[in-house]
């Protein structure tokens, strides 16, 4: 009889071990079953009114008529986003407050800022891409310079004039890999924004500049400033002539600007798995992408996994131009 009943006790004490082993599946489960049943948010690290804000708002709508649920814009800007992400990374990992990160504050940062608080791929789960762009290499629109081979010999031959500009890490960390790509010389002069860089070089203040596309593509269209290059694969719609960096004979000089959803790294993988499906289906609608491609960007969609393998890359190659170049940016 005691063996009868020590084999019961036991049996009952394995099937209360299973219950509670099989209890954080099935929350889960239940969990992502009923999500979402309140408003989402989505944190922008700038000011209302600009690129990343735009394209958030533009795919929070459709992304909310997918999910079911209102998804609510916030503004969090300083720090260059970091801020913004920072504060994602410190909300209950439910699947409700997700981010959209820009380069700056994602791959840039983590390569250039030692003491970041936050890190892209570990502390986060990159969703999908929403659009990347690729920078542009401008220089004066004289006869003297029409070419990137051009900018580079008058650049080594007139050092103390090569200079360029720029007002941030993300256009800093690209002039300095053109240089060491290149063996051009040049120093960086601080302005405020990319378009305040690019009148400079209409100016005359400043030798080249690589920037994004809006502030870059009026100058050169009423010839102001010249474009050399595009520091990336393909050729701009914007500026069909204009020939990508290979192009003009120089490799591993690709430098864009790109942003994307971010959710942090313990929400449950099944409220990411229907927040990764949402944004892409929503980055699918024809209309969504049109508008994309409105703003001169290139529409993302790809999936997580592809995201956080490029950042992944990025963070390495930036990081490894940071070192060549020496370079220090104040935390």
């Amino acid at each position: 009889m005691k063996t009868k009943y020590v084999t019961r006790r036991l049996l009952a004490g394995l099937a209360v071990m299973a219950a509670l082993s099989a209890a954080p599946a099935s929350a889960q489960t239940d969990a992502a079953a009923g999500y979402p049943n309140k408003p989402i948010r989505l944190i922008v690290g700038f000011a209302a009114g600009g690129g990343n804000d735009l394209m958030a708002r533009l795919l929070g709508q459709r992304f909310s008529e997918i999910i079911g649920q209102p998804v609510v814009i916030e503004n969090k800007a300083g720090a260059g986003g970091r801020i913004a992400m920072d504060f994602v990374k410190n909300q209950a990992p439910d699947g409700y407050t997700i981010a959209i990160g820009a380069t700056g504050q994602t791959a840039i940062a983590a390569a250039i800022y030692p003491k970041l608080t936050y890190h892209p791929t570990k502390d986060f789960i990159p969703l999908t891409m929403v659009a990347d762009f690729p920078l542009i290499l401008a220089g004066p629109a004289d006869d003297k310079i029409k070419t990137v081979k051009d900018l580079i010999e008058y650049g080594k031959a007139n050092p103390d004039k090569a200079n360029y500009a720029t007002s941030s890490p993300a256009f800093t960390i690209a002039s300095e890999l053109f240089k060491l790509k290149t063996g051009m010389p040049g120093v960086g002069i601080p302005y405020k924004s990319s378009n305040e860089m690019m009148l400079a070089v209409a100016g005359g203040n400043s030798l080249f500049s690589i920037a994004d596309g809006p502030p870059t593509v009026p100058l050169v269209q009423g010839g102001k400033i010249r474009a050399l290059a595009v520091m990336g694969p393909k050729r701009s719609s914007e500026l069909p002539d204009t020939p990508t960096i290979d192009e003009a004979g120089f490799q591993g000089v690709y430098v864009g600007l790109w942003n994307g959803m971010f959710v942090s790294a313990e929400t449950p993988p099944a409220i990411v798995k229907k927040l990764e499906d949402g944004l892409r289906k929503a980055m699918a609608d024809s209309n969504v992408r049109e508008k994309l491609k409105g703003m001169a960007v290139e529409p993302g969609g790809g999936t997580g996994e592809e995201f956080r393998k490029m950042i992944d890359g990025e963070i390495q190659k930036y990081s490894e131009v940071v070192k060549a170049a020496k370079l220090e940016f104040p935390q």
